[in-house]
């Protein structure tokens, strides 16, 4: 049978109805959203104009910010707005979008996070051919199809979702329109939802987390056959800021979604999804760029710069 949807839009029941509060967390997500865009965008805007950083783990790294940025947007600006505002609805479509969003700029950060693993890995095991190895012919196809494989699942997940019934409480316990919130409102049987969501997340975490594993066996192979302590110094600073990035994300989602809906708890999943949707996009311009001495460099170089067009 044919589900019919009975609501026409949503209201997302948030943290609190603390006033004070409610203040306090505008002024932090306001001061979290104005870090994350200035930070993932100042990435790229290195990357463009640095000639050290115009290589394929960098334009991995643009693109990796481009899509943190794009995904606090996606978020935090109406998080912001149902701070202030009384009604804290949306609407069905605007739902949809956002959720849409949430998914394709989620799943193509895994994707990307695999090939960055792939990409250090060739420069490390196989550092002379790197120019060979991870050439346009290879990254700009890499990049492609970590955005499409992104954007595929978003369509599948989005579409099963908004085709349930949601005929009854139309409020949303969550801060924004994600999956696993909007099923449980759902008046329909929401059991084949689940199990794509089970598949389909747990096969793209396998694979990308074993693309990882892989990648980063193969370069533990190439530290353990490096005698030069310089050399084994240059391989951790170069892959610690990845892994970390790594595990932080892939962490966070297998706790949120490889459980069943039954055992979802209200104020620990907002916590989880605000943790992986907010504070990870904010954390990569840090991760990618303290121990990173071309980066910093590069940041130096353009406050030269910028020092110098100002007087």
């Amino acid at each position: 049978m044919r589900n019919v949807t009975e609501v026409d839009s949503f209201v997302l029941q948030g943290f609190t109805d603390n006033k004070e509060l409610k203040i306090m967390l505008f002024v932090l997500f306001l001061i979290v959203y104005i870090f994350t865009v200035t930070g993932n965008l100042g990435l790229i805007v290195l990357v463009i104009i640095d000639s050290r950083l115009q290589n394929p783990m960098y334009y991995f790294l643009s693109v990796l910010s481009s899509v943190h940025a794009s995904y606090s947007t996606d978020v935090i600006p109406n998080m912001l707005a149902n701070f202030i505002s009384k009604s804290k609805i949306i609407s069905f479509n605007g739902c949809a979008t956002q959720s849409f969003l949430a998914v394709a700029f989620g799943t193509t950060e895994s994707f990307l996070l695999a090939a960055m693993a792939y990409d250090r890995y060739v420069a490390i095991y196989n550092s002379l051919l790197y120019s060979v190895s991870m050439s346009p012919r290879v990254y700009v196809p890499l990049i492609i199809a970590s955005c499409i494989g992104g954007i595929l699942h978003a369509i599948l997940h989005t579409v099963a979702t908004f085709s349930l019934s949601f005929c009854g409480s139309n409020v949303i316990r969550h801060m924004f329109c994600d999956i696993p919130p909007l099923l449980a409102i759902s008046c329909s049987d929401t059991h084949i939802n689940e199990l794509l969501l089970f598949l389909f997340v747990s096969s793209i975490e396998i694979v990308t987390i074993l693309i990882v594993l892989i990648s980063y066996g193969f370069i533990l192979l190439a530290i353990l056959k490096t005698h030069s302590a310089e050399g084994r110094r240059k391989v951790f600073s170069t892959c610690g800021s990845h892994l970390t990035g790594v595990s932080i994300y892939h962490g966070t989602i297998l706790f949120m979604y490889m459980r069943p809906s039954s055992s979802y708890a209200l104020e620990h999943d907002m916590i989880m999804s605000i943790f992986y949707s907010t504070v990870i996009p904010m954390l990569n311009p840090i991760i990618y760029s303290l121990r990173n001495k071309d980066v910093i460099e590069a940041m130096k170089k353009l406050f030269k710069k910028i020092d110098v067009w100002m007087k």
